[in-house]
């Protein structure tokens, strides 16, 4: 994913030419990727005309009809500066690729984008000036081939979406846990504590049978903490310090899944393919209103 500080101003179109009866104040976008934008601009914010701008573009696959699409939201209200959406403080918000799921104005924006981009759009909703930076993340793996599992391990094969289709080998299941990249990924590492997104396929080593997936349709990837006991053991040390963008084959042994449980998987060895979309820290609300007012009170002592 490309990533960017260079200040950009809102909008790119000020009108046909001299006879515009007024120009839209700019709004400065500045920040990197994988982080919540700052938004510098003049409260209050008048709309003159919706706008939109290309902050930076995208490297990675184009954003085509009907194909997933994942995003972090951030939005403010022109009026005053108040944060109305953060995905950045929970996580990534899981469309389709048309006007129904997105919406004309975001579909619009998004159309012709590649993933990795970061857009502005300015608009004005039921009154509210809204100031809207959007980032485009990965719906699926990317990154670098890793050499394929020994035949000792389930085999996995991918269909034109990257839903993976699981073959389990004809042996006994190994008694520790197996982390396999399938798919190096160049983005950041995942850190103990922080909120990952994937998608996934669980299946029993026992049979082969699906357990649970996320590659269904109206399913979305799922988001939750790594690392710190709120999943089982075989994915927080299995995904901990993998990258965004890798896809990882996990052999999950009972003693690393749910074994001592009342789970019907319980005496289960379970195979995981997962693909790392997105990791970020959460920062809570009334943690981010405390190093503001510690910040200030440093300022006043000092």
């Amino acid at each position: 994913m490309t990533t960017a500080c260079t200040p950009a101003s809102l909008p790119v179109d000020v009108g046909p030419g001299p006879t515009a009866s007024a120009s839209q104040a700019p709004v400065e976008v500045t920040g990197t990727s994988g982080a919540p934008p700052q938004l510098g601009y003049e409260t209050p914010y008048e709309v003159v005309r919706p706008s939109s701008q290309t902050v930076w573009p995208g490297t990675g696959d184009l954003v085509e009809r009907d194909d997933p699409v994942l995003l972090n939201l951030y939005a403010e209200d022109g009026r005053d500066g108040t944060e109305l959406q953060n995905t950045f403080r929970t996580a990534p918000a899981a469309y389709t690729m048309t006007e129904s799921s997105l919406g004309n104005d975001l579909f619009d924006l998004l159309e012709g984008q590649r993933v990795g981009a970061r857009l502005a759009l300015v608009q004005e909703e039921d009154g509210v000036p809204v100031l809207l930076v959007v980032d485009v993340l990965p719906a699926r793996a990317s990154g670098t081939p890793a050499d394929p599992p020994g035949e000792s391990l389930p085999q996995v094969r991918l269909d034109d979406l990257g839903a993976p289709t699981v073959q389990v080998p004809d042996a006994d299941p190994p008694t520790e846990l197996v982390v396999h990249p399938l798919v190096r990924g160049t983005g950041s590492q995942v850190r103990r504590g922080q909120i990952v997104t994937v998608e996934f396929t669980a299946v029993r080593w026992s049979d082969g049978s699906v357990v649970d997936t996320t590659w269904t349709e109206g399913t979305p990837p799922q988001s939750a903490e790594i690392g710190i006991g709120k999943l089982v053991a075989g994915w927080d040390e299995g995904l901990v310090e993998q990258t965004v963008g890798s896809q990882v084959l996990l052999v999950v042994p009972p003693s690393s899944g749910y074994a001592n449980t009342r789970s019907g998987l319980a005496g289960e060895t379970l195979v995981y393919v997962v693909d790392i979309l997105d990791t970020h820290s959460a920062v809570a609300e009334d943690q981010s209103n405390q190093e503001q007012t510690e910040g200030e009170t440093q300022e006043e002592e000092g």
